[in-house]
């Protein structure tokens, strides 16, 4: 569904009265806390050279003021009674105008797939990708293509038209809820990546949206937290990931966040959606609110909001007959709701919606095809974290494997929410849990791709044992004998809450080092939704970072360990060697919401926890930035990876004339063919000096093989944002570069000689 509350349509099906103290928040700073935009502080943009434009506006004036009201609210199908005819349980739905030809929407939660949460479609199954972590990880855009098609072509043959995907917000905390959907810690992959991924999902000619806009970094407290950050620091950060994203793929739809930013609600926050999204970057589609985040009529439709989603999660529906008494009253225009039509139309008709109608009956699918797209994604972003003696691969003559842990007989993890697919081949293992926001929508869910069959059917002579883990002496027992033990360890993760630890939990580091004690030969593959504690590291032989790896995770994984696919996966996320290395150890707001868990769980009767602010004081220098500027040394750093080969790289030369352009070679020094993805970092911003990610490539190499990589960089990647301006600087200068292995392994060192540079927002 999108990101906040229900995100997934689902999520909030039993939306708790948490959910309804949204007005309970403390004072916050933010100039903007409580002014109520003017009438006419909406643009109206003309846009003389766009046809799509005009089209719209054409239908827009053919419009009754009831069919537009009918298109600016959409109903939550588990909820909407009496239900329309043709409508199914998703996310949304929002009825069209037959006699103009103004297609119903039908709208479906699609981060890693078309979502069947807790299979409110009863036997409809989709193709699931690995976790967005592992997709960043693997640094191909064209691979997020991929799966952006993949899904969007799932979706339309199922008759969805509206797909809530485009998941860019930075990863700011270990810990956090959702981190496992989103794209990393960079504002240039994760842009990249979601503009690649959303371009996808609309060649398919349905819509996509991106989300959530912005700085939803947390679960805990969602509906309620203010969100705290210097416009510049957010410009450079959270924003440019966007601005890449929507610049590269033209999404249809962004969708608003649940949380505060610097003071009001995403969903009517005037700096955001009108200031920045529609003045500045001249955003032609329409925002639409995530499932349960709208607190107002007037002040929401002033402020920016399109389209209020799921009416029936929010306390009452504004954007129907109160809009339409708004309107008669002259506190909002008749313009700007025309505005708010035109904008939901151009994006069906700029996505070819509006001249591909989806089909009305569902379209065979080509299951089998799709989950290569889902295979391919997990191999290529798989990231081995530790390969003593070169451990892996593994030898196709060992006799005894033994795998523990992890379910790993039937299946893989899955992370949870509104994201949940309900794969191709079932759930073998299904959790429900037994209590908080998350308990109505959520299982603990595993993909039945058993690495244990896959693994088998990759070493046909040896003997695989599985033994469940429950008990670390049993478990060494077992791997005592054994050619090589492979520990399965997992960490769950979901929409809706954060973790209370980056640690293993169920008593997992002593399995580990209980097996690592008595094998020699232990490997550790991680199904995690982002970073966690090893403590056992210099203990075990071998680490492989897995993920959430997909519904094709088992065979996957067992490739990787075999040598039939040499890993190439990077980490698009930092690894902490301690929680207290992060700008934030935990949660804020962790404690107050789980001591209300518990007295709910308790029988007892509750307020919901308040509001709260969570002031971001790194600022634009997230994750490896962060590192850097704290001087600390991560478990592991942004970029880290390791092959079954070897690469050099050599012959740097830059290039500053009239922007910077870095090229050098990079060669295999190994004996296998392997992926590797040099990356260059530079030094810029005089207001805040820190690395940047400036640029990066991924190369597949046989043998001695070189080639010649070429970056250039986008400037903004460099630049300072000046509020005062506004606008985007580079100030003349010389700027130190590298070209290194991950953000703290430089290879080839340099100097950019730039000129000054600047742009309007």
């Amino acid at each position: 569904m999108t990101t906040a509350q229900p995100s997934s349509a689902l999520r909030i099906l039993c939306r708790t009265t948490a959910a309804v103290a949204l007005l309970s928040l403390a004072p916050v700073a933010g100039a903007l806390a409580e002014v109520m935009p003017t009438k006419d502080s909406a643009p109206l943009a003309p846009r003389a050279n766009d046809p799509a434009w005009a089209r719209a506006d054409a239908l827009v004036k053919q419009m009754t003021m009831d069919e537009k009201i009918q298109y600016l609210h959409g109903l939550f199908p588990p909820n909407t009674k009496p239900a329309p005819a043709d409508m199914i349980p998703s996310a949304g739905y929002v009825p069209g105008v037959p006699r103009l030809k103004i297609p119903t929407l039908r709208e479906s939660d699609a981060s890693l797939g078309v979502a069947n949460q807790v299979e409110q479609r009863k036997g409809d199954v989709a193709t699931a990708l690995p976790s967005g972590l592992a997709l960043a990880s693997t640094f191909e855009p064209k691979l997020a293509y991929a799966g952006g098609a993949m899904i969007g072509a799932e979706a339309r043959a199922k008759t969805f038209n509206v797909l809530l995907a485009g998941g860019v917000n930075l990863t700011r905390d270990p810990w956090a809820g959702r981190n496992f959907e989103y794209l990393g810690e960079d504002p240039l992959l994760a842009g990249e990546m979601a503009g690649e991924q959303i371009k996808g999902v609309q060649s398919n000619h349905i819509v996509s949206t991106i989300k959530h806009f912005a700085l939803n970094a947390q679960e805990t407290g969602r509906h309620v937290m203010d969100a705290q950050i210097g416009e510049a620091d957010l410009r450079e950060s959270d924003l440019l990931a966007f601005q890449i994203a929507i610049e590269k793929s033209n999404p249809a739809s962004v969708m608003c966040a649940y949380n505060k930013v610097n003071g009001d609600w995403a969903c009517q926050n005037d700096v955001l959606l009108n200031k920045v999204l529609k003045r500045d970057w001249n955003y032609p589609g329409f925002v639409m609110s995530d499932w349960g985040a709208v607190h107002s009529t007037v002040k929401a439709a002033l402020a920016g909001l399109d389209q209020q989603s799921g009416q029936e999660l929010d306390t009452q529906i504004f954007f129907g007959d109160d809009l339409k008494a708004a309107v008669a009253k002259g506190e909002v225009s008749q313009a700007r709701v025309d505005d708010m039509v035109r904008r939901i139309l151009h994006g069906v008709i700029t996505s070819g919606l509006m001249d591909n109608p989806t089909p009305t009956t569902a379209q065979p699918i080509d299951y089998d095809a799709h989950a290569k797209v889902a295979q391919s994604v997990a191999e290529r972003g798989a990231v081995l974290l530790q390969n003593e003696r070169n451990l892996l691969p593994l030898a196709k003559t060992a006799r005894k494997i033994v795998l523990i842990g992890a379910h790993a007989d039937v299946g893989v993890l899955s992370g949870g929410g509104s994201s949940q697919v309900r794969s191709v081949g079932g759930a073998p293992v299904e959790i429900p849990l037994n209590g908080g926001e998350a308990a109505s929508f959520v299982r603990v869910t595993w993909h039945a791709s058993s690495p244990l069959e896959a693994i088998k059917a990759a070493a046909p002579g040896a003997q695989v044992v599985y033994v469940d883990g429950k008990d670390p002496a049993a478990a060494a027992a077992a791997a005592k004998d054994a050619d090589v033990a492979v520990v399965f360890a997992r960490h769950w993760q979901t929409e809706a809450q954060d973790a209370p630890s980056i640690a293993l939990p169920d008593n997992q580091d002593a399995l580990i080092d209980a097996v690592a004690a008595a094998n020699k030969n232990a490997v550790v593959v991680l199904e995690t939704g982002g970073p966690v504690l090893m403590p056992w590291l210099d203990r075990v032989g071998a680490v492989l970072q897995a993920w959430y790896p997909g519904q094709r995770g088992g065979q996957a994984i067992a490739r990787l360990l075999f040598g039939e696919v040499n890993p190439s996966g990077r980490l698009a996320m930092t690894f902490p060697k301690t929680a207290d290395q992060a700008p934030r150890a935990s949660a804020p707001g962790f404690a107050e919401q789980a001591a209300i868990d518990d007295a709910r769980r308790a029988g007892q009767t509750v307020p919901g926890i308040k509001g709260f602010p969570v002031k971001y004081v790194e600022g634009a220098a997230v994750g490896y930035r962060w590192y850097a500027q704290q001087k600390l040394k991560p478990l592991y750093p942004f970029g880290y990876g390791l092959s079954y080969t070897s690469f050099a790289y050599k012959n740097l030369k830059v290039e500053d004339a009239a922007g910077l352009k870095v090229s050098f070679d990079v060669t295999n020094t190994g004996k296998v063919a392997g992926a590797d993805t040099p990356q260059l970092y530079v030094t810029a911003g005089k207001r805040k000096p820190m690395v940047r990610l400036a640029g990066f490539q991924k190369v597949d190499l046989a043998p001695g093989q070189t080639q010649r990589v070429t970056l250039t960089v986008e400037p903004r990647i460099l630049a300072d944002y000046d509020v005062a301006k506004p606008g985007w600087s580079i100030a003349a200068g010389s700027y130190s570069l590298f070209v290194g292995r991950n953000a703290g392994e430089p290879v080839l060192t340099g100097k950019a000689k730039l000129k000054a540079w600047s742009r309007k927002p």
